[in-house]
């Protein structure tokens, strides 16, 4: 496993050898922008190395560069009772981003309001532990996309793993109230996209690896 920056937000010289760049540099959000709009709305603030979706409004954001097979590692800290969320493969062509993008939910664990815990892949595949840290602490998620497999960390800890596409996949979507929507799950590219759930939730150390 490739070493971690002691520094929030920088790569050590082997994780850019290994191919990881940074999405967040701690200064600012050029690296994104709102879903179905220019810029990002302004209730998103950078601060102390973080940014912070500071109130209801922010509206979601995704990353202007879209990515198919690819490794991301993120920090997050959720406020109590908050729900987020980090979806992948997303595509413009819905009003909302989690009708094409599957959804790694965020949340607190022991207050928040959703049956959906934190490093599940939302409504298909759930864990069987919990690694989250309580809310208020940071937590580093580690998302693994790739046709052949997908997995889910959670502080180091292994959350679930499957094929997206594959036959257990679109039973699992199938029975899900995903399945109204025809392009759900459907992309095998698109944008990263995290979420405006209405409660406070801040990340940092986001970055990504492509994954050839």
């Amino acid at each position: 496993m490739t070493a971690v920056a002691d520094e929030p937000n920088t790569l050590t010289e082997a994780e850019k050898k290994d191919g990881w760049k940074l999405l967040f540099d701690g200064k600012d959000l050029s690296n994104f922008r709102n879903y179905k709009a220019e810029g990002v709305n302004e209730k998103w603030q950078v601060k102390d190395g973080a940014f912070t979706l500071t109130e209801k409004g922010g509206g979601d954001i995704i990353t202007k560069e879209e990515y198919g097979a690819f490794e991301i590692k993120l920090d997050y800290k959720i406020a109590p009772e908050g729900n987020s969320g980090l979806m992948y493969h997303v595509k413009e062509t819905e009003p909302k981003p989690w009708q094409t993008g599957p959804e790694v939910q965020i949340q607190d664990n022991v207050d928040g309001h959703d049956p959906q815990k934190a490093g599940w892949l939302y409504q298909l595949y759930p864990s069987e532990v919990d690694a989250t840290n309580p809310a208020g602490e940071w937590n580093t998620m580690h998302i693994i996309i790739t046709p052949e497999k997908c997995v889910h960390y959670m502080n180091g800890t292994k959350y679930c793993e499957y094929v997206k596409g594959s036959e257990e996949w679109d039973e699992k979507v199938a029975a899900s109230k995903f399945s109204k929507f025809e392009n759900f799950g459907k992309p095998t590219e698109g944008h990263i996209c995290l979420q405006d759930h209405g409660n406070v939730v801040s990340f940092r150390n986001v970055k990504i690896k492509v994954v050839e």
